[in-house]
């Protein structure tokens, strides 16, 4: 007993401070993303997204997934962190060499001469992320989501702080590239700080060996994942041209900033306590049923409720410039409500080892993505936003299918803990915008809707008894209490 409030406890508190990691992190993206869009034009915006894969792409490779095999161990062995940490140095180093001088022939594909300097500066970002990976595995193990908090929070400020006068001063697009590297640099600083764990020279290079079945799916994985992710910002370069781009990106991004503050706070502790049960299929079932309620919970009103006022949201905060990306950012929420969902079956899968299927359903998504956009790119901008949306909704099923293999999660279950919260979400952002419709001031209906919103979303959970609420509710008045 002892034991299962230990880990509850635990998970409980992974889940608060994932939230307050993420929230101030969202909060902060917020403020300096408003200023930067003030302050810059979509086209720097764009020639930044064009190479966002790259980067990403390059972060993976140094990572190897040899950090979830970390997490994935029972045991800790100074010897295995010894390994990963050093593989990663090596592995920043040489890729970084490769993509420096690979860069022209970036700047070749998009016809954008900018992008060489761009690319070469850009990319020192993954140099500066391969010191970090060994300690915050060393943090997420643990379950050490308040450092981890701390760290990603300071950085944000600071680089974010930074870029914003360096675009104020007229840095254009350097800004961008800046933000980015700064937060690295800082969050990768601060997690030495809070981790115990030092590297040596005691390198146990039999974890390379023996994970490496394991750490290369999940690397192939991650790969695919970050191509899968950036394929409109890579075809929309190509295609449309670096404004075109930077409004479809700015849509993402505020996407992204939705979905990922629910997806960040689950797995800062899902793959750790997935992996501590994994021997209990029942109990192990359960806690993935109580996250995915959880991220339903909160994910589809968040999500939705983006989607409601992107409209007057764009216009006020960015500006008429920007009103191109509304469009779209109504668009690709819905996909985004469902992201932290699949992310949680995903990190199952994982769990149980079967990293070979993580691998292949992404691989095959990506194929299914890239054939069905460069098909579709002569009908428009906005019929490739459609077709990315709906792919992404069927893989959540695809996801389920392999999670259902694994375990004895039935579909019916499944549908039980995600639609009442879809549902009811969807339900209340046509009523707020049939009620509000009406009204002219923009200001007076972004107020409206987002307030209506959220009471009659609040008030539709208590009437119908959500469990998750009064969970979420005493779990945070706890918290106060106790001034944490």
């Amino acid at each position: 007993m002892r034991e299962e409030e230990s880990l509850k406890e635990k998970t409980a508190k992974g889940l608060f401070w994932g939230g307050m990691n993420n929230g101030i992190q969202q909060l902060l993206g917020f403020v300096f993303g408003i200023i930067m869009a003030r302050l810059l034009v979509p086209e720097y915006f764009g020639l930044v997204a064009m190479i966002t894969v790259f980067s990403a792409v390059a972060n993976a490779l140094q990572n190897s997934g040899f950090s979830t095999a970390l997490i994935n161990e029972k045991e800790q062995k100074d010897s295995n962190y010894n390994a990963v940490f050093w593989f990663n140095i090596g592995m920043g180093v040489v890729v970084y060499l490769i993509l420096f001088f690979c860069s022209p022939l970036i700047a070749s594909y998009y016809d954008e001469p900018r992008l060489v300097w761009l690319c070469r500066y850009a990319f020192l970002s993954f140099v500066f992320s391969s010191w970090g990976v060994a300690q915050a595995a060393y943090l997420y193990k643990n379950l050490r989501a308040k450092q981890l908090a701390q760290a990603n929070i300071i950085a944000v400020l600071l680089s974010s702080g930074i870029a914003v006068v360096m675009a104020w001063l007229g840095f254009t697009y350097w800004a961008i590239a800046t933000q980015t590297n700064l937060f690295i640099l800082i969050s990768t600083l601060i997690r030495w700080h809070f981790s115990e764990w030092r590297p040596t020279l005691s390198i146990d290079f039999s974890f390379i060996k023996r994970t490496f079945p394991f750490s290369i799916k999940i690397l192939l994985s991650e790969i695919l994942t970050q191509i899968n992710n950036n394929v409109m910002n890579i075809l929309l370069g190509r295609y449309f041209g670096s404004t075109a781009t930077g409004q479809y990106n700015q849509a993402y991004q505020w996407n992204f900033k939705g979905y990922s503050l629910v997806q960040n706070m689950v797995k800062q502790v899902d793959q750790a306590v997935l992996v501590s049960v994994r021997d209990d299929q029942e109990r192990q079932l359960m806690v993935l049923r109580k996250m995915i309620r959880f991220a339903a919970f909160v994910s589809f009103p968040l999500l939705l409720g983006i989607g409601l006022v992107a409209k007057e949201f764009i216009v006020l905060a960015l500006g008429e410039i920007w009103l191109t990306s509304a469009g779209y950012l109504q668009i690709i929420c819905i996909a985004g409500a469902f992201i932290p969902i699949s992310t949680l079956l995903a990190d199952l899968i994982i769990s149980k080892g079967r990293s070979d299927i993580f691998m292949w359903s992404t691989l095959v998504l990506g194929v299914c993505q890239i054939v069905a956009l460069i098909l579709l790119h002569p009908y428009g901008i906005g019929t490739m936003v459609h077709a990315y949306v709906a792919l992404n909704l069927v893989w959540l099923f695809v996801w389920f299918f392999f999670a259902h293999k694994l375990t004895t999660y039935r579909l019916l279950h499944f549908l039980k803990d995600v639609l009442p919260f879809a549902l009811a979400a969807a339900g209340v952002m046509v009523v707020t915008g049939l009620v509000t419709a009406g009204l002219h001031n923009l200001w007076l209906l972004l107020l409206s809707r987002v307030v209506l919103a959220a009471l009659l979303y609040l008030g539709v959970m208590r009437l119908c008894g959500a469990q998750i609420l009064k969970e979420s509710m005493d779990f945070i008045q706890k918290k106060w209490r106790i001034n944490i």
